[in-house]
């Protein structure tokens, strides 16, 4: 049970128009009343007061009183949300006041955690709150919203209903085999339902896969042999000349980053050091750098000189990149035109056949950021482990492993998806179980 009261500067640390002090716990009201100059003891919540911050009988702020009583707020508990001028110095002494009168500071998200703790959201909401602040973009911030609003409860709530109807008929069979009412649930009937619930689970992970590379963002890897036009291409990319572009081979011996959107879609994008025969140690870690940097990424974009006839650098970089998630460049289509391939001018800033490459390469998984989905590597991770789970459940009854065998497997798979939203355990499998029945016991 929760017992101190905690209190934080709910609103950015810079000069602004309003700060915003919280406080939430049970005692927040006999707290605040000792340095407010209005009694707020009887307050109803939703509403809001006018009054004074007070030391010593003299005013510290004029400011606004927010009132929300528990269970109707957002930690669930008592909150007062006090609404002063904004800047470092009277946020910070209301603070200072409000720890004196006996709360506590509050932790990082401890404000979320409670509200998780008291009931008003899951975990999967909860996390999503943080997203929702860090959200840069749209595609983020819609996804962040869906999951503050349930959209991860909802996609498992069919699995756990099924799984849940799957044990539980199972339970049912073992504890109570004396009830020739209740149907026996064979091997032969499993089997199926079995597969067809993890392919379902499947889908929802390949989804989230899908949707985590295009929130988090693509880690784009610019590569090729040198004077091809990489740099060119990274600074039209980005519309500034952040990479030096000269004639001189080997101009970039380092690795230079920046980030760009199209569309839907954040590059995380890396021009590399040119691939070749390196004629003294700096090009040569340049080129460690780049080979590096390639192992990691996300997609390539292998730039040709479109104006040259493919020299051995190219070819070897065609072959050392044809596992790779890559687009073939070719590059100086304002010197030469190249038939049948994806032709670009760096130089003129022609780049909308790349651009529609990579916006046709990744639609997928911009739809798949737009649906309902898991949100982040935890609740993938979960989702995985669940799966797995399922799979040796699966590689059992193939077997010929009896229903009753394979009840531990199906409560791992169970409680891996309720770990989701932070709602496992077993004693809870046990409540869901056997509320559905009706057997006199």
């Amino acid at each position: 049970m929760i017992t101190d009261t905690i209190v934080a500067i709910a609103t950015a640390m810079a000069p602004g128009a309003v700060a915003i002090v919280r406080l939430s716990g049970p005692q927040c009201f006999s707290i605040v009343q000792t340095i407010s100059s209005i009694d707020l003891t009887n307050a109803k919540g939703y509403t809001i007061h006018h009054g004074y911050i007070m030391e010593n009988e003299q005013p510290v702020d004029e400011v606004l009183f927010s009132i929300f009583r528990s269970p109707h707020s957002y930690t669930g508990e008592d909150v007062i949300e006090i609404n002063c001028h904004g800047g470092m110095y009277i946020a910070r002494k209301i603070l200072s006041l409000l720890l004196g009168a006996g709360a506590r500071l509050a932790l990082r998200g401890e404000f979320t955690q409670r509200a998780f703790l008291n009931g008003k959201m899951d975990l999967s909401q909860a996390e999503s709150v943080n997203d929702l602040i860090r959200a840069t973009d749209e595609v983020n911030a819609n996804s962040a919203m869906r999951a503050l609003r349930g959209s991860v409860k909802r996609i498992l709530a069919p699995l756990l209903e099924d799984l849940t109807q799957i044990i539980a008929q199972i339970e049912v069979n073992i504890d109570y085999p004396e009830y020739d009412d209740v149907h026996q649930l064979v091997q032969e009937e499993l089997l199926p339902k079995v597969k067809t619930w993890n392919e379902n689970l499947h889908q929802l992970i390949q989804t989230a896969q899908k949707a985590m590379l295009v929130r988090d963002g693509i880690d784009t890897v610019i590569i090729g042999r040198p004077n091809v036009g990489k740099s060119s291409l990274l600074n039209a990319l980005l519309e500034e000349d952040k990479a030096i572009v000269t004639d001189i081979a080997g101009t970039t011996r380092d690795l230079v980053e920046g980030d760009i959107r199209i569309g839907d879609l954040t590059l995380h994008l890396i021009d590399t050091a040119g691939i070749h025969t390196a004629d003294n140690q700096v090009e040569a870690i340049g080129m460690e750098k780049t080979r590096a940097v390639l192992k990691k990424a996300q997609l390539v974009l292998l730039v040709l000189d479109g104006h040259e006839e493919l020299r051995e650098e190219d070819r070897q970089l065609l072959e050392e990149t044809k596992s790779y998630n890559r687009i073939i460049v070719y590059n100086k289509k304002d010197l030469k035109e190249t038939p049948n391939t994806l032709s670009i001018s760096a130089a003129q800033g022609d780049l909308s056949p790349l651009i529609q490459a990579i916006e046709e390469k990744y639609a997928e998984g911009v739809l798949s950021a737009k649906s309902d989905t898991f949100n982040n590597e935890r609740q993938i991770a979960l989702a995985m482990q669940a799966y797995h789970a399922m799979e040796e459940v699966q590689h059992s009854l193939e077997d010929g492993a009896s229903v009753d065998l394979v009840t531990m497997d199906l409560q791992e798979v169970w409680e891996a998806l309720k770990q989701i939203n932070g709602e496992a355990g077993r004693e809870n499998l046990l409540d869901e179980i056997f509320s559905r029945f009706c057997l006199g016991k």
